[in-house]
């Protein structure tokens, strides 16, 4: 007999801890639907935003260096699948929800734009006086009204518990925690989780990228930044003197070894100080739980100032950037004016929340690709 989803919901019962997020203790969506036969309610969201259009166009955008740079550089996408495998993995180690973890994790940056964080930058600038742009918030309204998938509601209908953890700020007035009688404070486990694997992730791997890309060097690494250099250390003690591929690999992995078992140790050892006994007594917490130790949170502020000041700034990715979000903006003025060209879905959005809101809408699910064909399209001029 196949494995039914109460069956699922009973193995959740009988190996996670008691803090964390049970599948039969969603609150359920906000439209009704037929619960899954033979898959938990957070494995039915992993598997519808795997299957979303807003998911499979993260290949075509920007991580740190613009899409079709490099082979081997990291898409939105590559990005999205190594902060789920990591957030999994904390997880796991914490007893927590793996699936929603991971749906979370998955879900996180399907709001982000073509060209990346500047490309946010850019968006939030043109839309200062109608409500702004933020990934995160387009991220949510990607799943709850942008995707078009389905016959009897819009978006793609996924419980709250994901739809909390992909608002980061509570300070916004409809985050999905903010509810008659509940003050909460903070999101789930695998909320906070997820938002932390994010970072492990993309500090890390940028390094790799930006080896890669020659535009860091290890010398540098190894004089400036701790974690490098204590890494580098190790991994030559272990295997001596290896192969540049592998020996950067070998620290990357290193390095990112050492900040989950961190954010584990830490972890439970303020769960246990916390006293938290369910998932929504972690909700009533005033500051989030997953979180680094005090040094090890002061060792990534190094490796992150690194990162500003020798890649993220650097003119061979600033350069391309800069150039390429000001096709953006230029798209954004064309399409205010040529209201036809949006697309029949973002011209009756239009109707509803205004012709600014959709030509975001519309430049928000861009690809790097398609953004840069469009405005040779309508501008007949190359980047």
């Amino acid at each position: 007999m196949p494995c039914t989803r109460q069956e699922l919901e009973g193995r959740e019962r009988q190996f996670l801890a008691p803090f964390a997020q049970f599948s039969a203790e969603t609150r359920g969506r906000k439209y009704a639907e037929e619960a899954p036969e033979w898959r938990t309610h957070y494995q039915r969201d992993r598997d519808r935003v795997i299957h979303s259009r807003a998911f499979r166009r993260l290949e075509y955008k920007t991580q740190v260096f613009l899409n079709g740079t490099g082979d081997h550089l990291r898409t939105r996408l590559t990005h999205t699948m190594e902060v789920a495998g990591i957030a999994r993995n904390i997880a796991r180690a914490l007893k927590l929800n793996e699936d929603l973890t991971e749906t979370i994790a998955l879900a996180h940056d399907l709001g982000h734009s073509a060209f990346g964080h500047k490309g946010e930058e850019v968006l939030n600038r043109l839309m200062k006086k109608h409500g702004g742009f933020e990934h995160n918030r387009q991220s949510l309204r990607v799943i709850e009204s942008l995707e078009q998938k389905y016959p009897l509601f819009p978006g793609l209908n996924l419980t709250w518990e994901v739809r909390e953890g992909l608002v980061k700020h509570f300070t916004t007035y409809d985050h999905p925690s903010k509810r008659k009688g509940f003050a909460a404070k903070s999101s789930s486990l695998e909320a906070q989780v997820a938002n932390l694997a994010d970072e492990i992730t993309y500090y890390s791997h940028d390094v790799d990228d930006g080896l890669t890309a020659g535009l860091i060097f290890e010398e540098q690494l190894s004089r400036d930044v701790r974690v490098w250099r204590d890494a580098a250390r190790a991994v030559k003690k272990s295997y001596g003197n290896l192969p540049d591929e592998s020996r950067r690999y070998f620290i990357i992995r290193c390095i990112i070894d050492a900040q989950v078992k961190d954010v584990v140790w830490t972890t439970e050892e303020r769960i246990a100080r916390a006293g938290v006994r369910s998932a929504d007594e972690v909700r009533l917490q005033p500051k989030a739980l997953v979180q680094y130790s005090p040094g090890r949170g002061e060792l990534n502020l190094e490796l992150r100032d690194y990162l500003y000041k020798n890649l993220y700034y650097n003119p061979e990715v600033r350069d391309p950037n800069r150039r390429a979000v000001r096709m953006l903006e230029e798209l954004f003025h064309y399409f205010l004016e040529h209201h036809d060209e949006i697309g029949e879905l973002s011209q009756k959005r239009a109707h509803k929340d205004g012709w600014h809101r959709a030509v975001c809408d519309y430049l928000a699910g861009m690809t790097d690709r398609y953004a840069i064909q469009e405005h040779q399209r309508v501008f007949g001029l190359k980047v």
